[in-house]
């Protein structure tokens, strides 16, 4: 069973810098592109950075220089530095990858990760 496990969440100050990680585990033959998504309550989850197997990275205008998202393909792993938080970042932050099983790939998402930026 494929699973995407996500660590690092937690309490920041503003202005403060948080990582977090997920990691893939399971019987899987590949992994294509690994994505961070975030959701604020009670509305969609939003995209914040994306990185393909190969390639630079993908972020959306609003998250430029202030996300860095970085894969280890040999360990399976993708991490979202975050730098300069604001109160309003304030969000459950999702690991999202697409994930070749047997011969059909498909999306998962890991169980979410609380960040809370507050002085």
């Amino acid at each position: 069973q494929v699973q995407l496990v996500e660590s690092g969440g937690g309490l920041v100050q503003p202005g403060g810098s948080l990582k977090l990680s997920c990691a893939a585990s399971g019987s899987f033959s590949s992994i294509y592109t690994m994505r961070w998504y975030r959701q604020f309550p009670g509305r969609q989850r939003e995209l914040v950075a994306s990185h393909g197997y190969v390639g630079p990275p993908y972020y959306p205008d609003s998250m430029k220089g202030r996300v860095i998202i970085s894969r280890d393909n040999d360990k399976n792993t993708v991490s979202l530095q975050m730098n300069d938080l604001k109160p309003e970042d304030t969000a459950v932050y999702y690991c999202n990858a697409n994930i070749k099983v047997s011969k059909n790939a498909r999306e998962y998402w890991g169980q979410g990760a609380q960040v809370t930026v507050s002085s």
